[in-house]
């Protein structure tokens, strides 16, 4: 008995951690042109961005984490704003990260994401995700930040149990397309808030009011982690 136990938590971490060949040049193609679908109109980035935002909370969430502070909790909300909150020193370097980890956080988990799907490590990538937003849901704090992030996980979950090795390289593909291009959209979407007079309270201005930076010079960090980030992933994606 244990011995066949033994023999199967071999044969999954194998199949975890092992390799999966690259898709077709075409299928990788069709989700790059899937993802600027959803990212690039308004309406069906309205709903996409929850996904966004889950990432950029988390992100949040996770250099507290690091830093040493207390992670108290992440509310997500319809409008696909979120805050997450932790207790700590309001100034010094932990605070500065964990400010400036929101905006940075999508881009830079696709671009880790292409590292993976580049190595061919197409379903390490689904279960590191699922177990990501299994961490996200712990801490969430409101329902429909739990209802948002249990749909998505159960999306990784059947995608990884159920779909054959083509579907998942296709599902893995789009979404770290999705990561890549919608991590670019919400830094111009928050610097034309500000252009307007709103968003005060942004990370930037956090940021700005924290280390006696511009909050400009925040938002040009924000631009070059994501712009950057999708040109090395895009370059790993496509094998350039």
């Amino acid at each position: 008995m244990a011995s066949t136990a033994s023999a199967s938590l071999a044969s999954l971490w194998d199949e975890v951690a092992g390799t999966q060949p690259d898709p077709d040049l075409w299928v990788v193609v069709a989700t790059l042109v899937a993802a600027l679908a959803v990212v690039v109109p308004h309406a069906p980035w309205r709903i996409a961005r929850n996904a966004i935002t889950i990432a950029h909370e988390g992100g949040h969430g996770l250099v507290a984490l690091l830093t040493g502070r207390t992670l108290t909790g992440i509310r997500l909300h319809s409008d696909t704003s979120g805050l997450t909150v932790s207790r700590g020193r309001p100034t010094g370097i932990g605070m500065i990260l964990t400010a400036a980890a929101g905006y940075t956080a999508p881009p830079l988990l696709g671009l880790g994401g292409a590292a993976l799907l580049g190595a061919g490590r197409i379903t390490l990538l689904l279960w590191l995700a699922t177990a990501l937003l299994l961490a996200v849901l712990v801490m969430i704090r409101n329902a429909y930040g739990a209802v948002s992030v249990l749909v998505t996980g159960s999306t990784f979950v059947l995608v990884s149990w159920l779909a054959g090795p083509q579907v998942q390289a296709a599902f893995a593909y789009a979404v770290v397309w999705f990561l890549l291009l919608g991590g670019v959209r919400p830094a111009f979407e928050l610097q034309a808030k500000r252009r307007r007079g709103g968003a005060g309270d942004s990370d930037a201005d956090q940021l700005s009011r924290l280390t006696h930076v511009p909050a400009g010079m925040w938002l040009f960090l924000f631009h070059a982690v994501s712009v950057c980030s999708l040109l090395g992933g895009g370059r790993w994606l496509l094998g350039l």
